[in-house]
Formats: C-alpha cells, sequence, structure tokens
C-alpha cells in the first residue's frame, strides 16, 4: 500500500502533473465534440447525396465523390490520414493543431456516418416516400420531414457507437504533438519512468467516459422510443 502511495504521489501529485491529465482531458473531449460535429454534417450530406443517387439515378457527379471520399477514407488508417492532413495539406499554414486534429478525425467519421445514414434511409419503407409526394412534399421536403427523422432514430444506436469509437480514436492525437489526454499520460511517464500508473488512469479515464456517454445515449434512445408511443 505504501508503495502504491508513493508512485501515486510520484505521477499524480509532484509538480502537479495531474493537471496535465486535465489539460488532456479538455483537449480530447474539444476534438471529439468538434470532430462528431463535422463528421454528422459530412455523413448526413453524403448519405443524402448517395441514397438519392440510388433511389432517383440523379447527382452522378455527386455520388462518384462521395463514393470515392468514403471508400478512401474507410480504406486507410486513421493514423495516415492525420499524418497527411497534418503534414501534407497543411503543412506550410501555421494553423492550431486542435483544428488538423478536428478535421481529419471529422472526415473520418462522416465516411462512415454516411454509411450509417444512408443505410437508415434505404431501410425506411418505400411508403413514407409515396405518402410525402401525395400529401404534396417535394423529393427533398420529403426526405427532410418524413425519412430524415425516421432514419436518425433507427441509426440513432449505430451513431452512439459510432461516437464511443471516435472519442477512444482521438488518443493517436500525440503523433501530431497535439496534448491530448493519452499524450498527457506518456509525458508523465516520461518523466516518471512509471508506465503503469499513466497508462492506467489514462485508460480508466477513457472507461469512464465512455460509461458515461453510454448512458446519456441510452436515456435519449429511451425518450425516443416513449415519444413514438
Amino acid at each position: 500500500m505504501a508503495d502504491f502511495i508513493s508512485k501515486f504521489q510520484l505521477n499524480f501529485i509532484d509538480g502537479n502533473r495531474w493537471k496535465m491529465l486535465l489539460s488532456g482531458l479538455g483537449v480530447t473531449l474539444e476534438v471529439t465534440f468538434l470532430a462528431v460535429i463535422l463528421g454528422i454534417v459530412m455523413g448526413f450530406l453524403v448519405a443524402i447525396v448517395r441514397s438519392a443517387h440510388d433511389k432517383t439515378g440523379k447527382l452522378v457527379i455527386l455520388n462518384a465523390i462521395a463514393k470515392i471520399y468514403t471508400t478512401v477514407v474507410r480504406g486507410t488508417p486513421s493514423l495516415v490520414q492525420l499524418l497527411i492532413i497534418y503534414y501534407v495539406v497543411f503543412a506550410s499554414v501555421d494553423i492550431s493543431k486542435v483544428f488538423v486534429a478536428v478535421i481529419a478525425f471529422g472526415l473520418n467519421s462522416g465516411a462512415y456516418v454516411s454509411e450509417i445514414v444512408r443505410s437508415g434511409i434505404m431501410s425506411t419503407d418505400e411508403g413514407q416516400f409515396e405518402a410525402g409526394r401525395s400529401l404534396g412534399f417535394s423529393y427533398t421536403k420529403t426526405m427532410w420531414y418524413i425519412v430524415l427523422p425516421q432514419a436518425f432514430k433507427a441509426v440513432l444506436p449505430a451513431l452512439g457507437n459510432e461516437f464511443i469509437t471516435l472519442l477512444k480514436e482521438t488518443s493517436i492525437s500525440g503523433y501530431i504533438a497535439l496534448n491530448d489526454l493519452t499524450k498527457a499520460g506518456d509525458v508523465i511517464r516520461s518523466r516518471t519512468f512509471d508506465a503503469f500508473m499513466p497508462l492506467i488512469a489514462v485508460a480508466l479515464i477513457y472507461l469512464f467516459l465512455v460509461f458515461i456517454f453510454t448512458k446519456l445515449l441510452g436515456v435519449l434512445e429511451g425518450r425516443l422510443r416513449k415519444s413514438e408511443q
């Protein structure tokens, strides 16, 4: 017990190293939430384009671009995408590392969100489209007011899983020298030469975050189910 206390003090109390974890947690949450917003926007736009092409045969060029985007992003590692955006796309630009991480993770998430949302749209009963048309709605209004709300409810659990996956994927942000939660644990390890306690602390924080967000998503799903009844 004494050894545990001494190691705890060495890793987190001495030099106020716990503040590194707190600061890193803030960066991780900032990147995650901003990337989620970008990913949802990108994902819904791409899903609408692809599903519109599947149903009407229109938007051929946009559909081709969307397919290339989803194929490339889903077929390459997140780390490679992050490094390309940082060292190639923004190589000569003095720009925030947080912004770079948000762009990289947002674009990555958008590709997966698009396929999740598209599956929800395509699984919506065709009668819903016909009902919208019979009410005088255009295809766009039918999609916006009738189909997308139903598709969103259907794919919410999958979107929640994508959010949790994205939260954990941001742990590679340290490769562009962004001081996120994982990087903070690595810095502490390099100063105390103790790998166990900093890494366990980081893992427990991620586990706690996933637990909290899973509970919140469960509450949201429950409310949506009640609203349908």
